[in-house]
Formats: structure tokens, C-alpha cells, sequence
């Protein structure tokens, strides 16, 4: 597969040839070749996105069209849904099982995104704000204009939909920038875009590294961006943007507590918790890798999670029964080994795992086995995110405790609660610093709900109305509703 550059609705070579090569994590087979693009080519893109963003064939298009849009998008992609399963399994090395719910939810992201843009209303009277015989007052929403968004290598196609739904529902446009190591299925979405009829510039897509988006947001012209990935990343860019005052989304690390309640169905809560910490090999940002049981009940809990554990099937992603396939890269794995290594030298309980599986099917690729270690917070591990399969079990006595140490992290992404006691749970889930928090469940979200972090988890939202208003400018309108010249309120201030 060629990746080619997506530049005002044109497939381009890059223009200094600048050509790199992504590979199966699973058995390091080639995927595809992606074409990088240069200066040059960052700035076609951008002059791109700020024609189409003054274009009155999109700038005046009216909600019921982009709406029309973002629905052929969400037909599309059901319609070639073999198709990027399979590259983006072997792309990102998720499961089967992982990349066909992918593909599923975003489509039906796109699809709310067409509701979302056939209900919004860019033009507000506010009545308790008026006063007949005084003013009228009313809000108007416009589109922020032209966005930079960077999406990371965990989750890119639904992180490409995230990023682009908002875009195509508001009038905004954006030059989407995909990770290096899966550049393959946004450039699928970028032909379905195009077949769609999104008007030329709307939508650019580029791959390429942090050298490629320092270059993309350093554009005066960038009004907004958006970014999903690490929080000393997402630091850097705002440093970088600081000078534009530009508008930012960042939804950055996560170190999601997972409380394990006395009174908790342990028949679903330590399933839960594998599910929490293993889902995509850990390579989640909400993953809950802070696992705390409460004493009562810790003894029949871990008996129980540990045998559960060594159910959990990890095999490489093309086997269907995978429960969790190889991280994405060497990089990756290195990463996570180098924690699990020093986790050991801290002198932390290993409960489970903590090798690089490299026999047979597993030789030529990047797996590691399900990991869990008994933790305080003197360990790095309680700190630190890791972005892999381990765990870092804590044990508490009372729920003023469990909130304690739950908050007693620097992120606040992420957090769950498990209990049958549901005013005990909703008690722990208000007192706990994140932005999305689950009671009995994990992982699970609703795009009409916001997502976020709280501390240095982020700055804003993404879904929900909160993630589309993100992406509009208010303006508020003042109309005179008094036309007698004597009881204007002002005439005597300056006469």
C-alpha cells in the first residue's frame, strides 16, 4: 500500500520524495509506504485549508448539506469496513475484535456528527437577556477556522473521526496530521471524504513525526488545535502555539484508578479489571492501571484475578479468540520493558507476567505478557504512565482512602468505581479529579457525552456538545430595541 500526501483533495508524492515504510507489530512485515511531506508541502496544505475556509462553497453551506455530508461518510466507511479492518490490524496491531468495533464506532460517530449538524443552531435570541423597549440580545456561533489536528497510533482511525466529524458539522477546516507508525487507515477515510464530495481544502491529511507538526503549527494562520497524545507532547505544543494564542484541545496522559469496592459483583469486577488495564495491550489513554481493592475483600479478589489472568489469550492480531495482540513498536516495548524492569528493582510484589513473550508465533514481534505488580505510591509505576499491559494493584482500607490515593496522581483522565451500593459508588465517582468515571463499567464512552481530562489530563473536551462548541467562535450580538432618542441611557453620560 502507497500512502500519498491528501492536499486539497489531491493524492500528492511528497515533494522532496521523502518516503517511510510502517510495519505489522505482530511479525514486522512491511504494511504500507507513506510519503512525508516537506515544507513546501505543509504549506500547500494550509494555504489549502484557508481557501476552502473563505470558499462560499463551504463557508456557506448550509447545516442540512454538511449534515448530508458527514452521513455519506458514516455509509461509506460500513461499506469498506472489511477493507480497513484488515489494514488496521495489521497497521496498529489491533485485535480483530478491536478494529472491527473501531470501525463500527466511527461510523456511527459520523452519524451522530449528521444529527449533531442538522440540530445546530448558529444563531441565538436570548430572551432573559432581552428586555423589550431596551435590546435584544442574541448569541451567533461561527467557525473557528482553520485547525491543526494531531492524532496519535493508538486508536487512529476513531481518533481521525474525532478530529474530522467536529470540523465537517461546524464549517471549520484542517489539516490532520496521523502518527508514523499508523498512517493507513486516515488515508482510506481520506478517499471516502473525497468521494463523499467534501468541497476541495476542507480536509488535508498528512503523516509524519513531531518535526512535521512543530512545522504545521508554527502557521499563523492556525486558529485551533487539537491534539490527542502524551502530556509532555502536548507541552511542548503549547509552547509552541503560545506565540498565535492559538485555541487549543488537548487530551493528553492518563493514570486511571480503578476502585474496587467491598461490596463489588466480584463475578464482573475482576473481569473489569483485566478488561481495564489489557484492552489493546494497555495501549489506552483511559486505561485503569491503578487497580485499588479494598482489604475486605482483597484475598478472594486476587485469587480470583490471578487465575482470570492467565485466561486472557494473547496471540498475534490475525488469530480471531486474541483477547490483546503485540504493542505498536520496538519503542513501545522498550518503554514498557524499561518500567517493568525498574518496577522490579523498587522491589515491588510481581504478581504476574512481566516478560517479553518471544517464542514461536511471538518471535518476530512485539508482545508482552499480561503484568501486574503490588504497588504504593512510593513506586514509579503509581505515577507514571506506561502505555502497556501492566497493572499496579493497591490495597485500601475505607473509601475516604480509596479517594486518597486515587487522587493522588497528577492526571485525571479517567477513573471507575465498583460497588452494588449505588449511592456509595456515585458518593466516590463525585469526589474523584477526572472526566470521565464509570460505575461498574470501563472504557465505554458516548459521543453525545464529553470526553477529557481533568489536571494534566488535558485542556477541554472532545464529544458531547463541549467538543463541537470547542471548534466555534460566540459572538455576542446587541440590537437596540429603543428608538426614542430622549430614553437612550447613555445620552446624558458624555452630554
Amino acid at each position: 500500500m502507497e500512502i500519498k500526501l491528501f492536499i486539497n483533495n489531491q493524492f500528492r508524492n511528497s515533494s522532496e520524495n521523502i518516503i517511510r515504510t510502517s510495519f505489522d507489530p505482530s511479525n514486522g512485515l512491511e504494511v504500507a509506504k507513506y510519503h512525508v511531506p516537506s515544507i513546501a508541502d505543509i504549506d500547500d496544505a494550509v494555504v489549502a485549508a484557508q481557501n476552502a475556509f473563505a470558499n462560499p462553497t463551504w463557508k456557506d453551506m448550509t447545516q442540512n448539506d454538511r449534515a448530508d455530508l458527514l452521513l455519506k461518510i458514516s455509509e461509506k466507511i460500513k461499506e469498506r469496513s472489511k477493507e480497513i479492518v484488515d489494514i488496521e490490524v495489521r497497521d496498529s496491531g489491533s485485535t480483530l475484535r478491536k478494529a472491527k468495533a473501531d470501525v463500527h464506532n466511527t461510523s456511527a460517530f459520523f452519524k451522530v456528527m449528521s444529527k449533531v449538524a442538522r440540530e445546530l443552531k448558529l444563531s441565538i435570541q436570548d430572551e432573559s437577556a432581552s428586555r423589550a423597549g431596551f435590546s435584544i440580545n442574541s448569541r451567533e456561533y461561527s467557525p473557528i477556522g482553520v485547525c491543526a489536528q494531531i492524532i496519535p497510533w493508538n486508536f487512529p482511525l476513531v481518533m481521525a473521526g474525532w478530529k474530522i466529524g467536529p470540523i465537517l458539522a461546524t464549517g471549520c477546516t484542517t489539516i490532520l496530521k496521523t502518527a508514523e507508525e499508523t498512517p493507513a487507515s486516515a488515508s482510506i477515510l481520506a478517499e471516502i471524504i473525497k468521494e463523499a464530495g467534501v468541497p476541495e481544502g476542507v480536509v488535508n491529511i498528512i503523516t509524519g513525526g513531531a518535526d512535521v507538526g512543530k512545522a504545521l503549527l508554527n502557521h499563523a494562520q492556525i486558529k485551533k488545535v487539537a491534539f490527542t497524545g502524551s502530556t509532555l507532547v502536548g507541552k511542548d505544543i503549547l509552547k509552541t502555539t503560545a506565540p498565535n494564542v492559538s485555541n487549543a484541545t488537548m487530551e493528553l496522559g492518563g493514570k486511571s484508578a480503578n476502585i474496587i469496592l467491598d461490596d463489588a459483583d466480584l463475578s464482573i469486577a475482576v473481569d473489569g479489571a483485566l478488561y481495564a488495564f489489557l484492552y489493546h495491550s494497555g495501549q489506552a489513554c483511559d486505561s485503569g492501571t491503578r487497580l485499588l481493592i479494598q482489604e475486605g475483600i482483597y484475598e478472594n479478589f486476587m485469587n480470583e484475578f490471578l487465575k482470570r489472568i492467565k485466561e486472557v489469550k494473547v496471540a498475534p492480531t490475525n488469530d480471531p479468540n486474541a483477547g490483546y495482540g503485540p504493542v505498536v513498536s520496538e519503542k513501545q516495548l522498550n518503554v514498557i520493558m524499561s518500567y517493568i524492569e525498574l518496577t522490579k528493582k523498587e522491589e515491588a510484589k510481581l504478581v504476574s507476567g512481566g516478560s517479553r513473550l518471544t517464542e514461536g508465533e511471538f518471535a518476530k514481534g512485539f508482545f508482552i505478557e499480561p503484568t501486574a505488580f503490588e504497588i504504593s505510591p512510593k513506586h514509579t509505576i503509581f505515577h507514571e504512565e506506561i502505555f502497556g499491559p501492566v497493572v499496579g494493584i493497591t490495597k485500601f482500607k475505607t473509601d475516604e482512602d480509596a479517594l486518597e490515593l486515587a487522587n493522588n496522581s497528577k492526571y485525571g483522565l479517567a477513573g471507575a468505581v465498583w460497588s452494588t451500593n449505588s449511592t456509595r459508588a456515585h458518593k466516590i465517582a463525585h469526589g474523584l479529579e477526572a472526566g470521565t468515571i464509570w460505575i461498574n463499567e470501563y472504557h465505554l464512552l458516548n459521543p453525545g457525552m464529553p470526553f477529557g481530562g481533568f489536571k494534566q489530563s488535558g485542556i477541554g473536551r472532545e464529544m458531547g456538545p463541549e467538543g463541537i462548541m470547542s471548534y466555534l467562535e460566540v459572538k455576542h450580538v446587541w440590537e437596540s430595541d429603543c428608538n426614542d432618542r430622549a430614553k437612550k441611557v447613555w445620552l446624558d453620560a458624555i452630554f
